[in-house]
């Protein structure tokens, strides 16, 4: 009887979301949307690899294929050397601060969050910084061991142990207080900037190039290797997000509220710390600093799904890819054959965007 009943109650929801047709028409719009970031995503990519300084195209090399004429060694380079890795490393990256803006705006309960809020970002920098203007006192056979990965290594464990000096100050009772681990991120990002600004002081010229160069993001150097070190701890990381979305529903009511509904607050925290940590750290270990498209991206699709994180977080590491793609194929064609750092291309385009989001929500947001 009880199954029948609850069948009999099913079906009437059912019946009465067909005929007022919000959910099903939220739940359509959200299919539709990923279906057309997937598609989106498809020809960004494939766009991605034909452009660039060089006259090698994708299109030329699958004609190649077709008619069985072999690739010359130019293009070889050019596509599976070059092109297609740093295609790779940014898919990983976009989607990865995507996310992890998503996450991090649900579990503080504030649009404005953005990845660097918990102390990774600011960990990873002080770290990559402290690596390259101090790097020569390392011994010799560390140097040669760790070579070109010496800075992404820095900046990947600093980033990790910003995130735990954080968990470990906000943790206490086995609770985790987010207002605590915001005000720490805060005063952890001062004193980070404050020792990265003493580096850059003892820094020589070399070093500044470098420096200034990393600060502002670039996925130049995307290798093979790069991609595979990121892939497991991004692939882990978003991997793990999809689990967290009726969590940080839930704690959009609140902490109190989301408890007496069966959330289990406390382990979201955690693992939604821990994941932030992997996919940011990661990322600015191989690409350096690239702003805009953690904070953006989850307006954007706010704006558009709503705030349900069952769909937002897939779509955002979708359209996180994308945008990251479209601003490196304007960062290598828009000065050719030199190229630009990626973080100015975001910014550039990612600031207006945040202004327009924020005048269109003035009043929703009380400002």
């Amino acid at each position: 009887m009880s199954l029948a009943a609850d069948a009999t109650t099913r079906n009437r929801g059912q019946a009465q979301g067909r005929s007022t047709g919000a959910p099903v028409d939220r739940r359509h719009q959200a299919r539709r949307l990923t279906l057309a970031l997937a598609a989106l995503l498809l020809v960004t990519s494939l766009s991605s690899l034909t452009f660039g300084a060089a006259g090698t195209s994708v299109w030329s090399a699958l004609g190649d294929l077709i008619t069985g004429r072999e690739l010359s060694q130019l293009d070889r380079i050019i596509l599976f050397d070059i092109r297609l890795p740093r295609l790779c490393l940014g898919i990983l990256v976009g989607a990865a601060l995507a996310v992890s803006g998503a996450v991090m705006q649900g579990l503080f309960r504030n649009p404005l969050a953005d990845p660097g809020i918990v102390g990774v970002s600011a960990g990873a920098g002080l770290a990559a910084i402290t690596a390259i203007v101090l790097g020569s006192l390392l011994p010799a056979a560390l140097r040669d061991t760790l070579g070109n990965g010496l800075v992404p290594v820095a900046a990947f464990f600093g980033g990790w142990g910003s995130t735990l000096i954080l968990y470990r100050t906000a943790t206490r009772g086995g609770q985790t207080s987010v207002a605590t681990m915001l005000l720490a991120g805060i005063a952890l990002g001062a004193l980070a900037g404050a020792l990265s600004g003493i580096l850059v002081y003892m820094a020589d010229d070399n070093q500044l190039r470098d420096l200034t160069f990393w600060g502002m993001g670039s996925l130049a150097g995307a290798t093979w290797t790069k991609v595979l070190a990121a892939l497991p701890v991004i692939g882990l990381s978003l991997c793990a997000a999809p689990f967290l979305a009726r969590g940080l529903n839930g704690l959009a009511l609140g902490e109190a509220a989301a408890g007496h509904i069966g959330i289990p607050v406390q382990r979201v925290k955690n693992i939604a710390i821990m994941a932030v940590a992997g996919a940011t750290g990661a990322a600015v270990a191989v690409s350096g600093g690239i702003g805009f498209i953690g904070i953006v991206v989850p307006h954007l699709l706010r704006l558009a799904t709503g705030p349900d994180h069952h769909p937002l977080l897939p779509n955002a590491a979708l359209l996180g890819a994308t945008l990251l793609l479209a601003a490196d194929m304007i960062a290598r064609v828009i000065i050719t054959p030199a190229e630009l750092p990626i973080g100015i291309v975001t910014a550039v385009l990612g600031a207006p965007v945040f202004l327009w989001i924020l005048l269109k929500r003035r009043a929703g947001l009380g400002l």
